[in-house]
C-alpha cells in the first residue's frame, strides 16, 4: 500500500497563533487535494519557535490550547489526513514541547519531545520538561513514529520508537542555519535513525526570527540512510513523497547550494523577515563607498525592493573623491533612494565646543569617533522620523575586535552582517556580483579604510584580515587556546593582540544590536563572556 506524506516547510512568527494555523491549514488544503495522507508541519508550528520566555506566561500557554483546537475544527473537513502539528503542553504543571497528530476533527495521540537542548542557542531545559513515552501510528498498514528535532541526535527516542514497531520516523524540526549545518543533520540522521533500520522524513522550519534564522532544507532518507528527497532552502514549500512500505519513492532534487550563495540567502531570509515580522517599512543604509554597506545594501535590496531601501551618503573631510563616486553609482545601479548630507559642519560645531577641553591634548580616536556618531545620529533622526529601521555595517572582524563605534556606526536596529568575517565579506560581494553586476568592482578591490583621518586604512590599526579573521575564528569560535593559535603558525604577536582585543571589546558587543547568525558560534545568545574578566590566555 502507497502513502503520501507531505512536508510543510513554512515560515511560521513566534507567537502569530492565528497567522501560523492559516498556514498550516492553507498547506494541509493543498495536501489534501494532491491526496496526501500524512502532512508533517516543524516543530512548534502552532506558536513559531523559538517562543523562549512566553512558555513562562500562562496566557501564552492557554492561548496555544485554545488554538490547537481551533485548527483542530478547521481541518475536521480534510478527510483522512493526518496532520502532525507542534505546540507546547501543558499538563499538571508541567510543559512539554509537544506534537499532537490531528485527524477527522480529532486528536488521535501527542508525542512528547524526549531531548532538550541547552547549548549553543538553545535553552529549552528553561522551559520544558521532557517526555519519556514514544508514540506511533498506523496509515494504511504502515507505522509511522514520530521525534522532534533534538531526539533524533542521539539513539534513544529513534530506538524506542523502532521498538515500537515503527517502520517511518516523522520528525518536526526547528533546526537553525549555519554554514555546515545541513550536511551535519544528515550524516547525524544516518548514524543514529538509519541504525535502526527507519525511514525518516525531516520537516524543517524556514525563516528569520531575530538573530536566527531557520534555511528548511528539509530532507528524506531511506532505510538505507541515502537521500530519497531534498526541499530547497530559504523557501516555503509543499513537497509530497510516496511511501512503498518502509521505503520512500526516490524524488529528483535541486543541485547544492555554494556556501557563498548558502550565506547570502541566510541574510536575504533575515533581513526580509526581521523587517517584515516587526512591522518596519523599509531600511535606512549608511553608505560609505566601502565594501560592507555595500554588501548590506545589496541584500536589503534583495530582501525588500528598491523601493523599500534608502542610502544615505554622510562624507566627511576625510571622505575620497572615489568614496562619492563608487557610492553613488552603487544606488544608481540598485534604483534605491540616495541622498548626500556632508557631516563637516557638525563636526566642527562639535570640536568647537569641546576645544577648550581638549586643548593641549593631542588629536587621536576622539575626533574620529564624533565623525561616526555624527553619523549614527543623522541616521536615527531619519530613522525616527520616516520609522525606517537603521541596518547597520558592521561586520564580525570589526565587532570582535572593537574596530567600530558605539553609538557611531553600532547605532541602528540590526546588524545584518554582524557574524560576517571580513574576508566572507569579499567571497559575498564577488560572489553576488555573479549574479548580476551591482557592486562596482573599485568597492571591492580598493584597501578598506573607515575614513576618519588622513589616509587611514584598516590595516594601520588591525592584522591583515586572513590572518585576524583565522586567529578570530580559531579563539572565538572553536574555543582554541593562544598557545594552539600559535602553534598552528601564527606570529605570538598577532594572536596576542587580536585575543586581547576580543576580551576588552566584550563591553561594546553588549551594546550592538541583534544580528544574524551564520556560524557555529556568533558574538549573541551562544557568546556569554563576562565583561568583567581578568582572565588572560597563557601563549607558550
Amino acid at each position: 500500500m502507497t502513502v503520501k506524506v507531505a512536508i510543510a516547510q513554512i515560515n511560521c512568527t513566534v507567537g502569530d497563533f492565528a497567522g501560523n494555523i492559516a498556514r498550516i491549514v492553507a498547506m494541509a488544503e493543498r495536501a489534501h487535494a494532491r491526496g496526501a495522507d500524512i502532512l508533517l508541519t516543524p516543530e512548534l508550528s502552532l506558536c513559531g519557535y523559538p517562543p523562549e520566555d512566553l512558555l513562562l506566561r500562562p496566557d501564552f500557554l492557554k492561548r496555544s490550547h485554545d488554538f490547537l483546537g481551533q485548527l483542530r475544527h478547521e481541518l475536521a473537513t480534510l478527510t483522512g489526513l493526518h496532520v502532525i502539528v507542534g505546540h507546547p503542553e501543558l499538563e499538571d504543571g508541567k510543559v512539554y514541547n509537544s506534537a499532537s497528530v490531528l485527524i477527522d476533527g480529532h486528536c488521535m495521540g501527542a508525542y512528547r519531545k524526549h531531548e532538550l537542548p541547552n547549548y549553543k542557542v538553545f535553552d529549552e531545559q528553561r522551559y520544558f520538561t521532557p517526555g519519556v513515552q514514544p508514540f506511533a501510528f498506523d496509515v494504511k498498514g504502515i507505522r509511522f513514529g514520530i521525534n522532534i528535532c533534538e531526539d533524533t541526535w542521539f539513539s534513544r527516542a529513534p530506538e524506542a520508537a523502532a521498538d515500537l514497531g515503527a517502520e517511518v520516523l516523522l520528525v518536526p524540526n526547528a533546526s537553525p542555519f549555519h554554514l555546515t549545518k545541513h550536511m551535519t543533520r544528515v550524516e547525524t540522521m544516518r548514524e543514529h535513525v538509519s541504525e535502526t533500520g527507519l525511514s525518516l522524513v525531516y520537516a524543517n522550519l524556514v525563516g528569520g526570527q531575530d538573530e536566527l534564522v531557520f534555511d528548511g532544507a528539509s530532507f528524506v532518507l531511506d532505510t538505507q540512510g541515502a537521500v530519497a528527497a531534498q526541499l530547497p532552502a530559504f523557501d516555503e514549500i509543499l513537497e509530497i513523497v510516496e511511501f512503498n512500505g518502509a521505503e520512500p519513492v526516490r524524488q529528483p532534487y535541486p543541485e547544492p547550494l555554494c556556501e557563498e550563495a548558502l550565506v547570502y540567502g541566510a541574510l536575504v531570509l533575515g533581513v526580509r523577515d526581521y523587517l517584515g515580522k516587526n512591522g518596519f517599512p523599509g531600511a535606512l543604509i549608511g553608505l560609505s563607498g566601502g565594501i560592507d554597506s555595500a554588501l548590506v545594501l545589496a541584500v536589503a535590496v534583495d530582501a525588500l525592493g528598491a523601493d523599500k531601501v534608502r542610502a544615505v551618503m554622510m562624507p566627511s573631510r576625510y571622505t575620497a573623491d572615489i568614496s562619492w563616486t563608487d557610492a553613488r553609482d552603487m544606488a544608481e545601479r540598485l534604483g534605491v533612494r540616495y541622498d548626500e548630507h556632508p557631516i563637516a559642519p557638525m563636526v566642527d560645531a562639535f570640536e568647537k565646543t569641546l576645544a577648550g577641553e581638549f586643548e593641549g591634548r593631542a588629536v587621536d580616536a576622539t575626533e574620529e569617533n564624533i565623525q561616526a556618531r555624527v553619523r549614527g545620529t543623522l541616521l536615527m533622526a531619519l530613522s525616527n522620523k520616516f520609522g525606517s529601521i537603521v541596518l547597520t555595517t558592521g561586520n564580525k572582524s570589526e565587532l570582535a575586535t572593537g574596530y567600530c563605534t558605539l553609538y557611531g556606526d553600532m547605532a541602528g536596529g540590526f546588524a545584518v552582517i554582524k557574524d560576517i568575517a571580513k574576508t566572507l565579506v569579499y567571497r559575498l560581494c564577488r560572489w553576488r556580483n555573479t549574479v548580476s553586476d551591482v557592486i562596482p568592482d573599485r568597492i571591492i578591490t580598493r584597501p578598506p579604510s573607515a575614513e576618519l583621518r588622513p589616509d587611514q586604512t584598516d590595516q594601520d590599526s588591525l592584522p591583515p584580515y586572513d590572518v585576524l579573521d583565522a586567529i578570530m575564528q580559531m579563539y572565538m569560535e572553536e574555543n582554541r587556546s593562544g598557545a594552539e593559535i600559535v602553534q598552528a603558525g601564527y606570529a605570538t604577536a598577532d594572536v596576542q593582540r587580536v585575543t586581547r582585543l576580543i576580551r576588552i571589546n566584550e563591553y561594546k558587543r553588549r551594546q550592538s544590536p541583534v544580528g544574524i547568525r551564520v556560524t557555529h558560534r556568533a558574538f549573541g545568545r551562544d557568546w556569554r563572556y563576562p565583561i568583567t574578566n581578568r582572565f588572560n590566555e597563557v601563549f607558550e
